[in-house]
């Protein structure tokens, strides 16, 4: 796994809307990656719902919200659809994010429940892993975000 202090991997991938996302080009913006093991499973749909239900509070605190399992993008737009998910989900089917992101379990080659905080200079700023406390991983984004806010633009 990534440790704090580390450049974050750059990807790209495509999106629910058909967008080519890329890390690169939020430089210069917090980003909140997080990982999970599939689609429409109690505790991934669970952990998704807490980010969608916070995701304007999460913008507010000046960060992005992205969030990538292995499964495949129409899966994930499936997902985001039934879920009504207005940020960014990825399908990683290939694997290529979650491994650069060392996130995969061994076996079973699905991700681990991992979050990144990502700083506007592409450095992991906070590692948050709770596999079962799913709620967890919002609680100490919210916590994080709040204790570390960005300077005003400008300032």
């Amino acid at each position: 796994m990534l440790d704090v202090g580390q450049a974050a991997p750059d990807f790209t991938g495509t999106d629910c809307w058909g967008r080519t996302f890329s890390l690169a080009a939020l430089r210069g913006r917090r980003v909140v990656l997080f990982f999970f093991p599939k689609a429409f499973t109690i505790g991934c749909t669970e952990e998704t719902r807490h980010f969608r239900d916070n995701h304007e509070r999460i913008q507010a605190l000046g960060a992005e919200l992205v969030g990538v399992s292995v499964d495949t993008v129409k899966t994930q737009c499936e997902f985001a659809e039934k879920e009504d998910i207005h940020f960014s989900l990825l399908g990683d089917e290939g694997r290529t994010i979650s491994k650069a992101y060392d996130v995969l379990w061994p076996v079973l080659n699905v991700d681990r429940r991992v979050t990144y905080i990502i700083g506007p200079d592409g450095r992991v700023e906070s590692v948050i892993r709770h596999e079962m406390r799913v709620y967890k991983h919002l609680d100490d984004v919210l916590r994080y975000l709040g204790e570390h806010p960005l300077p005003a633009a400008g300032a």
